[in-house]
Formats: C-alpha cells, structure tokens, sequence
C-alpha cells in the first residue's frame, strides 16, 4: 500500500503535515531535516521544490525558495540527496522499507521544472528514492486527468489536488472521485502564511467540506501556527499541513530541530 494511502488508513485523525523548501537553509539540509522531523513526531513531510516564481506562495517560503536556488537546490539535486533516505528498498516497487525513513514523503512544486525534468522520468525517480506523492498546484486539472494520472498510476505515485473556499461542491465531488491520497484544502483563497485565527467564514467553509462526507480525507493547510488554528483544523479534517511558520523557525534557528521544537511549543498556545 503506498504510504499516504497506509497512513490514513491507520491514523483517522490529528495527522501532523510539515512543509519545508529543499535546499534551505543550506544546500545539504535536507535528507538531516526529513529524519529529524520524523524523529519529533511529524506524520507526513513535504518537501518543496524551490521555483523562481511560486505563485501560491506566501513571503516566508518565497523568501526560503530564493535562498535555496541561490544555494543550488536543483530537481535533479534534491533526487540525489533523497537517494538512501528510505534505507535499503527491499521491494520491485520500492514501496517497503527495511530502514530508514519510515512515513510518508511528499514533494511540493511547480509544474515547469517537473515538466523540464520529464514527468515520467521525475516519476520514476520518486520511486527510486521513495516518493509517495506530488503536489503541484498549478497543474490544470484537465491536464491532470488525461496526462499526468495515467503515468502517477503507474508507478503508484500519489497526485494531490487543493481545494479553496471558492471551489465549489460540484467541482469538490469531482476532485474526490479521480484522486487518491487526500485533499489538500486549502484554508483561504490566498498565498501561504501564519494566522493568528480561523474567522466565521473560514470555518464555515471548513463544516461546509466536513459535511460533504468526501470518500477521501482533507487535510487543511495555509495559516496554521498556534494551538487556536491548529485545533480548527483538527476538528474540521484528518489533520493539519503546517509550512511557514516552520520554514521561518528554521530560518531563524538553521537548525532543524530547535525549530520543530519550537513549532511545538508554539502550537500549544
């Protein structure tokens, strides 16, 4: 079973996502922070893809993106320094651990540099590290369904779409019934960055999504950084995804620990 898949089929509730950029705070970092994230509790990792013009974006992670491709984060780069994160791959299809990293593996980006690498070769290259799935937020849905499923499909790689409070029901149904995985759901119609708080629209949207009793689960992303928005995710989804304010600690402290830790704390008041 892939790994996403495993994940919430065997942990309903309260999943812990946390996003980081590739490449930052320094070139090397990234295969030291996936382990270090595991070892702090974290159920799910994505790790972005740092691109030139992430629209999606909020300043921390533009910010962190910049650094990285200044440090010289590349596609081809980050598959390298994934090689061996899961430890000795002991199956055909890569899918089971001996060692090694154990939870799920995301990777976070925009779909020009997939496309530049060549989506089946970045496919393959998923497996061979370990991947469970991609996130690539401006991939057309059309384009989704009759270019990319196919090829995901067939090395078992996970494609998850966003949903925004403007998407609407029909569409949401849509979404639900040809993906696998979960539902990124996206907190506001805006670029990522902590909130202080979740107002009556958001969280009426959140119940709205909650009601719906999609077959897949949601996990709500965009703004999450203390006990008050963490807890409103929590309640209305699987779990919560937390990028910025994590990217900022770890710009602040270099380290990835000490800025887990703190996350932690702050998620608690």
């Amino acid at each position: 079973m892939n790994r996403i898949n495993h994940l919430f089929a065997t942990k309903r509730e309260n999943i812990l996502s946390i996003y980081f950029c590739a490449g930052h705070p320094t070139l090397d970092s990234t295969a030291d922070t996936i382990r270090t994230l595991e070892q702090k509790g974290v159920d799910m990792i994505e790790v972005g893809i740092p691109f030139s013009d992430p629209m999606a974006d909020g300043p921390v992670i533009q910010d962190a993106a910049t650094k990285a491709l200044r440090n010289g984060m590349t596609l081809k780069k980050l598959f390298s320094q994934l090689e061996g994160i899961r430890g000795n791959l002991s199956t055909v299809n890569c899918q089971l651990p001996t060692n090694g990293v154990q939870i799920p593996l995301i990777l976070m980006g925009y779909l020009n540099p997939i496309m530049q690498f060549g989506f089946e070769q970045f496919c393959q290259r998923c497996v061979e590290v370990g991947i469970d799935g991609v996130i690539i937020p401006d991939l057309p849905f059309k384009d989704y369904l009759e270019e990319y499923k196919p090829v995901a499909d067939r090395y078992d790689i996970r494609i998850i779409m966003l949903i925004t409070p403007e998407t609407s029901d029909e569409r949401i149904r849509f979404i639900d019934e040809h993906t696998d995985g979960f539902i990124y759901m996206v907190s506001s119609a805006s670029t990522t960055g902590a909130q202080q708080s979740f107002g009556d629209q958001k969280q009426a949207y959140f119940s709205r999504i909650q009601a719906m009793h999609l077959k897949h689960p949601c996990m709500i992303g965009f703004g999450i950084s203390n006990k008050q928005t963490l807890e409103a995710a929590q309640s209305h989804a699987a779990g919560a995804i937390i990028g910025s304010k994590f990217v900022n600690l770890l710009e602040e402290t270099g380290d990835a620990a000490s800025a887990m830790d703190k996350l932690l704390n702050a998620l608690k008041c």
